[in-house]
């Protein structure tokens, strides 16, 4: 983790957003038993310090007129990877990509189209990129669910988190 790492207020607002991120501070203050100062304070953190990178919508691109959900395995030279990423987010169709460890089929692109001519033309565009496209697969469904180390723990030993305890007690009440 970084130079701050987070606690179990972090954690339960974490774990608030997670479960619906709309939620107001004073919504998640109530939940999490802190002032909606705290939670504003610890949320302006969280961002600050990149551990909170974005509040996403969840689309279902079918009902938004975009049928084809594909997902496509990809190789590519892992010296690239990075200016390869931005180019490939600017392809028209591309929501996703995932660069993974290892040398084959080290890059994931999940895209979305309305017909299969445009299915083709972004695979062409991902071609002149310099990927080597080795699978494609239709995504019928996401499901997401909250990580569950964010939610509250509740058994005899909550408090203790190796990780991150420090030994000192926190005033959830006080504002930070």
């Amino acid at each position: 983790m970084g130079e701050n790492p987070i606690d179990d207020v972090d954690r339960s607002i974490l774990h608030q957003l997670q479960l619906n991120a709309r939620q107001t501070d004073t919504e998640i203050a109530n939940e999490v038993d802190v002032t909606s100062t705290t939670v504003r304070n610890r949320l302006d953190k969280l961002e600050d310090e990149g551990t909170i990178r974005g509040y996403r919508p969840d689309i279902n691109y079918e009902r938004a007129g975009y049928p084809l959900h594909v997902l496509f395995v990809c190789t590519a030279d892992p010296s690239t990877l990075e200016s390869l990423t931005e180019r490939t987010l600017a392809v028209r169709g591309v929501v996703a990509t995932r660069e993974l460890l290892g040398g084959e089929r080290n890059f994931h692109v999940e895209i979305v189209a309305g017909t299969v001519r445009e299915i083709e033309g972004i695979r062409n565009e991902l071609a002149e990129l310099g990927f080597v496209i080795d699978d494609s697969e239709i995504i019928s469904e996401t499901r997401v669910q909250p990580w569950s180390h964010f939610s509250p723990r509740t058994s005899p030993d909550a408090d203790q988190d190796d990780s991150t305890d420090d030994g000192r007690s926190t005033d959830y009440g006080a504002g930070d």
